[in-house]
């Protein structure tokens, strides 16, 4: 018998084995008339899978469930199949890369997505978690691809398959241009997997998210409302009027509320106002010491605003310079919420790698906004550490921070970034 496949026309880990029977030469057909919630419940299906789980593979020795497992068997089903490997070490690391794909790629873009689609509790902090943890995994697969165009040797092999499937759920549905771009090999890679002949033959013309997936709405479902008797025609005229007095009720009841204000704006006034510094500090050409910085401690309010130094926590991963440049633009980009009430300043530091990252940070308010943490998911991969202006060389850090003095902490810099 022909190897069936059972699974839904869009399941991209159906897609996994349909690519990998491509580069085998080996026929996979697809059940017929497969709905998924009905197909996956019946007798039959669940003595292919207990756990009625899609897909399944259909074969003449019995079926095989787990899409991974399904790939592998249909690339082995071509004896010395070059996308299997050809040495030891080639088969290590295309298992290598399959279990990164599963665990590292795959497991945090679903706990990013599927809550926005309502599969699951949205939880803003586990989602961040989710983010940060998804981030890192790119970030280890953009370094490695940098010298690589493949992730086993030169041509594709089933890590690239199953790479790609897991990536095309990410790029299609939740990563945007502006949260790729900070991992251009990464984009590189899956440009060009997703334009193989053979692949693309699968997956089609594959377009990037455009926008985020809204954040499920917690309105409780309305209730039904009961069914009343009919009412007599000498009091339909009454009913009628009670009728437009309920509708203009629910009308006032449903009305948008004006929008909650933000808590900084219900600070105590501060004597300093940020567009005043921020239009001090960009105009200032020359004798930046004795003009801007003289100028910002003039107009500082601690009472009104902090400052804040930030130092990245896995600046070892910081291998290549444009890549951490990138990686530091994404970071303001996504500031770009708190741009009414807050100052940056953003340092890559070294001449060789791995670079440096560190950042001074003027916020309104005593702390870091809580809606900034909430929101901004790369705060988390930082220290940060509040200033103590009664240290001297603390403030004088600051004083280096903002002019972009060079060397810095006996350094040179790489590149300096504002956020104004």
């Amino acid at each position: 018998m022909a190897l069936v496949l059972h699974a839904g026309k869009t399941n991209k880990n159906a897609f996994k084995a349909l690519i990998a029977a491509e580069y085998s030469g080996v026929q996979v057909k697809m059940v017929e008339n497969f709905e998924m919630g009905v197909s996956n419940k019946t007798p039959e299906f669940i003595k292919m899978n207990p756990l009625g789980k899609v897909p399944v593979l259909e074969t003449p020795e019995g079926p095989v469930f787990e899409s991974n497992a399904i790939a592998h068997y249909v690339a082995r089903s071509k004896v010395n199949n070059p996308i299997c490997g050809s040495t030891l070490i080639d088969y290590g690391h295309i298992e290598q890369w399959i279990d990164f794909a599963a665990m590292e790629i795959d497991a945090n873009i679903a706990k990013w997505l599927y809550p926005r689609l309502g599969y699951g509790v949205y939880l803003p902090p586990a989602e961040e978690a989710a983010i940060a943890a998804l981030k890192r995994a790119l970030g280890a697969l953009n370094t490695h691809l940098a010298s690589n165009t493949f992730l086993v040797g030169h041509f594709v092999t089933l890590a690239d398959i199953i790479m790609t499937c897991n990536l095309y759920l990410g790029f299609s549905q939740i990563m945007t241009k502006s949260f790729t771009s900070e991992f251009p090999h990464v984009e590189r890679y899956f440009w060009t997997l997703v334009n193989q002949p053979k692949i693309k033959k699968i997956l089609g013309e594959v377009k990037q998210a455009v926008s985020l997936p809204p954040v499920p709405s917690k309105k409780p479902a309305a209730q039904p409302k009961e069914t009343k008797p009919k009412a007599e025609p000498k009091k339909e005229a009454k009913k009628e009027v009670e009728k437009l007095a309920a509708k203009a009720e629910a009308a006032e009841e449903e009305a948008p509320k004006p929008k909650p204000k933000n808590p900084l704006d219900l600070l105590p006034p501060s004597k300093m106002v940020l567009d005043d510094w921020k239009r001090l500090y960009s105009n200032t050409k020359t004798n930046f010491r004795e003009v801007a910085i003289k100028g910002f401690w003039d107009m500082y309010d601690p009472e009104g605003y902090s400052l804040w130094f930030c130092d990245y926590k896995y600046n070892e991963e910081n291998t290549v310079s444009f890549v951490t440049m990138n990686k530091v633009g994404g970071f303001l980009q996504r500031m770009d919420l708190a741009r009414k009430y807050a100052f940056g300043k953003m340092l890559v530091i070294g001449a060789n790698p791995p670079f440096k990252v560190k950042g001074l940070w003027l916020f309104r308010g005593q702390e870091i906004p809580q809606f900034v943490i909430d929101e901004c998911y790369d705060m988390e991969l930082y220290e940060w550490k509040k200033v103590d202006l009664s240290d001297a060389a603390q403030k004088e850090r600051v004083n280096q921070m903002i002019e972009d003095c060079e060397p810095f902490e006996g350094e040179p810099l790489l590149d300096a970034k504002c956020f104004k």
